[in-house]
């Protein structure tokens, strides 16, 4: 790969591959996740789903851990290492094997942790069994998107794991409004490692000549405790807010909170499982000291994720309070819809921050590791403040709750800054993400919102929400994307010059 050639054609094909099969996932996410939360908070309530909250707070947090940052250093490690590419995976599963263990058994022991607000007094001490389950089938989507199969991941993450939950919430309904939630979320969990299951192996086959060695597992820990530390505090920014909340609200006002963030997380499942995509594009790219191909890559794929997250964000932030007027009975939601905002404006401005981090992660991992502590204890700092004052002042719970969601942006956008400038700089190139035509579709769909927003709920909902996003899709598909950007919704195959990168 020559200097004056920023990337390969084969790079931006993978990437655009990639991106395609993540909008459509995107999109299927939404449709599946929209059941579980009526369910969950019509059936179910704010309370039920708050329980539910803060045990998946500490049991996914494990499972994060026991990946020991295999979800994206899984990709430098098959591209250095000699040996056959089914070993390679199999030593990180077998990894991820004993980590989970550990925390499963302290879990178990200490169930107290994941319920610290309510009695245990069924089989709530077996979700911890989840963990090797959650941990694996990230491991081995991400081993999967190394050969450049992203699809796997849009069926056990965007089809299996949420229609599984939904179903399973409104059948477990009729056995207890108390545990179907906990019982539904570990089904979902097992079937997406199934679906997972499958494909992988028949890629990387059963382990046939492989035998376990202590030589290769322990360094591959070592190694990717740096990543393991930066995908933990990744993962903690997005649920710190619950764990602080749970010291000093009600379950039910953490349950609002959760419907809220699971709304504003659809946008930040769309760049997150970029990362496998981008893994191998710039592990590739670093063995071949291309560094300006690096930063051409970050800049492309984050301009599809900006656009796509800001038309998100306002398509769900603008009629908010109608929508999560939807979720539960006499509006008990709707408190939710200024931290609804919030969230997803921190998911807007997290979209530089994630994308600098994927290289930040193989070039700089102590650096980015820091800012991102940083950036936690920025927010950490901040949620506690607000929550004080704002009880302080006599503010209503649901108020409190967007105190949280604040934090996170702001933190977001602090790591966005410092993360893209030492990104740029160590790459040698300029990582931009912005491109104008975002402001004038953003603001066209804010006016068309704003007069939805004054009409009746259902016109709302039916006329203005489709209105606003078809407004803003179109204007940044006529202004805003390029030539190369517009290679994302082609299945076409791209050759010579018209692959290139901006």
């Amino acid at each position: 790969m020559s200097a004056e050639k920023p990337a390969s054609d084969a790079d931006l094909a993978a990437l655009a591959k990639g991106g395609r099969t993540n909008v459509m996932g995107f999109v299927i996410r939404l449709a599946a996740r929209v059941p579980f939360l009526f369910i969950a908070g019509r059936i179910y309530g704010p309370e039920a789903v708050g329980r539910l909250a803060y045990a998946v707070i500490v049991v996914e947090f494990a499972a994060q851990l026991a990946t020991m940052g295999l979800k994206r250093g899984l990709a430098l490690q098959l591209t250095n290492d000699p040996r056959p590419a089914g070993h390679v995976v199999w030593d990180a599963l077998l990894l991820v094997l004993g980590v989970s263990a550990f925390f499963t058994a302290l879990l178990m022991a200490f169930p107290q942790a994941m319920f610290p607000n309510s009695a245990i007094n069924g089989l709530e001490v077996l979700l911890p069994l989840v963990i090797f389950m959650f941990a694996a089938t990230d491991v081995m989507l991400a081993a999967l998107a190394y050969r450049f199969n992203v699809g796997a991941s849009v069926t056990a993450r965007a089809v299996v794991e949420p229609w599984t939950i939904s179903i399973a919430a409104l059948a477990l309904s009729w056995w207890s409004l108390r545990d179907g939630l906990l019982a539904a979320y570990a089904i979902s969990v097992f079937a997406a490692f199934v679906a997972t299951v499958i494909p992988f192996v028949r890629t990387y086959r059963w382990p046939g000549a492989w035998r376990p060695r202590g030589d290769s597992l322990i360094p591959l820990a070592k190694r990717n405790l740096p990543l393991a530390a930066a995908d933990a505090l990744e993962w903690g920014s997005r649920r710190i807010d619950l764990a602080i909340l749970g010291l000093f609200v009600s379950p039910a006002a953490v349950g609002v909170y959760y419907v809220a963030q699971q709304l504003a997380s659809l946008p930040q499942k769309l760049k997150t499982s970029f990362d496998p995509v981008l893994g191998p594009v710039i592990t590739r790219n670093l063995e071949a000291n291309n560094k300006p191909a690096i930063a051409a890559a970050i800049s492309q794929v984050g301009f599809w994720i900006l656009a796509a997250q800001a038309g998100i964000a306002l398509t769900l932030g603008i009629p908010g309070a109608a929508i999560m007027g939807l979720v539960g009975k006499g509006g008990v939601f709707v408190g939710g819809n200024g931290a609804l905002a919030f969230l997803l404006l921190a998911e807007v401005l997290a979209a530089t921050a994630v994308v600098s981090e994927a290289a930040l992660v193989y070039i700089a991992r102590h650096r980015n590791m820091m800012i991102s502590m940083v950036a936690l204890a920025l927010q950490a700092a901040l949620s506690f403040g607000f929550i004080m004052w704002m009880q302080a002042n006599g503010y209503p719970e649901l108020w409190q709750i967007a105190g949280p969601a604040a934090a996170l942006a702001i933190s977001m956008g602090f790591a966005a800054l410092i993360k893209s400038r030492l990104a740029s700089h160590l790459l040698g190139g300029t990582i931009s993400l912005w491109r104008w035509p975002l402001l004038f579709a953003g603001a066209a769909a804010t006016i068309v919102g704003g007069v939805a927003t004054a009409t009746p709920e259902w016109s709302e909902l039916l006329i203005g929400v489709p209105a606003m996003l078809g407004l803003y899709a179109f204007l940044i598909w006529r202004y805003g994307f390029r030539a190369e950007d517009r290679k994302l919704f082609s299945r076409k195959a791209f050759s010579g010059e018209s692959a290139a990168y901006p």
